[in-house]
């Protein structure tokens, strides 16, 4: 039987069973305190008590510094999910207990967040929150429904298409030219990254130890789907390479990542290109390399690329190029 008393001003339930914890809560009147102590009662009586002690006790914000400490560093491009972990902990929503979290709280935050970026960024935040909510339900026993469930995701944005002209191509490829103040890693960088399709992190994992100019390969270990694959270099790569202060071991470049980040728009600006992202480079080097790799097979392993509904959304076949093909 639970015990109902008053203390300072409310009235506090306890429920006592054997084999559960002590479970204690305020309330203003007695009445609410014995109906919730009917409830535990019979939800422990039947089977399916689960305490939410800990839910209540742990902020989001709480269970975003947590999973950014152990769960983050397991990841591959962990830096940006920390960074990403970061903004949220700033949002109001964060101050909210686990225990209090409803889809109405998150469905808030999506839309103050669509007022400033784009759909894929709130997708991708939705799908971290969701994930930090699952782990905390799965591993640190925090009882709670997962709000983000039951929130509507902003329509998926369609894959881009940017893809660089030859005339951008010879402003971008000037704008980082090693000059000044200028990193003298970004013309290498941005040159490998057009002529051989490697994804950002790829080039500045690489290393020396796995590079073979005379077989003209890179061996990347680990990649994004997780499988390691051998990169065929072309001849502008190799000679890109070659220009680089070659070391036996250790990497291939310096750069941070999010140095590249701010040094390639700093560039674009200079070049007065709009609208391009470092990844649109990957985008530009596949649609080139269809050209001379018609088969498919062959384009997806130069590329990396796990199926062939990836491939097509960076393959990007000119219209007109394609008609003086059918003649």
């Amino acid at each position: 039987m639970a015990s109902i008393r008053q203390r300072s001003g409310k009235w506090q339930a306890r429920v006592l069973r054997e084999g559960y914890p002590a479970e204690v809560k305020s309330f203003t009147s007695r009445s609410e305190a014995q109906k919730w102590a009917r409830q535990i009662e019979s939800a422990m009586d039947g089977g399916g008590y689960q305490s939410r002690c800990d839910a209540d006790k742990m902020l989001l914000s709480d269970a975003l510094l947590r999973y950014a400490k152990e769960v983050s560093p397991t990841k591959r491009g962990h830096l940006d999910e920390v960074i990403r972990i970061n903004a949220l902990k700033r949002t109001k929503m964060a101050g909210y207990s686990m225990a209090k979290l409803s889809p109405a709280i998150v469905g808030g935050f999506r839309d103050e967040r669509l007022k400033g970026v784009q759909a894929g960024a709130v997708i991708r935040d939705l799908s971290l929150l969701s994930s930090v909510i699952n782990h905390a339900r799965r591993e640190w026993g925090v009882t709670v429904n997962n709000p983000c469930l039951l929130v509507k995701k902003p329509p998926t944005p369609p894959g881009r298409t940017r893809v660089l002209s030859t005339d951008e191509e010879r402003r971008l490829l000037a704008a980082v030219a090693p000059t000044g103040r200028r990193n003298p890693e970004m013309l290498p960088l941005v040159q490998l990254a057009l002529h051989t399709a490697m994804r950002r992190g790829e080039l500045l994992a690489l290393r020396w130890e796995h590079v073979s100019l005379a077989e003209q390969t890179a061996y990347l270990p680990t990649s994004k789907n997780g499988c390691p694959r051998l990169v065929p270099l072309s001849s502008v790569a190799v000679v890109v390479l070659a220009s680089l202060t070659n070391c036996s071991d250790g990497p291939v470049f310096s750069i941070a990542a999010q140095t590249v980040a701010a040094a390639f728009t700093r560039a674009t600006t200079r070049a007065s290109i709009k609208g391009l992202r470092f990844h649109d480079l990957r985008h530009t080097a596949t649609s080139r390399m269809a050209d001379k790799l018609p088969n498919v097979i062959e384009l997806a392993a130069v590329t990396g690329h796990s199926s062939i509904q990836m491939l097509k959304r960076y393959y990007h076949p000119n219209a007109q190029a394609l008609a003086k093909k059918l003649g």
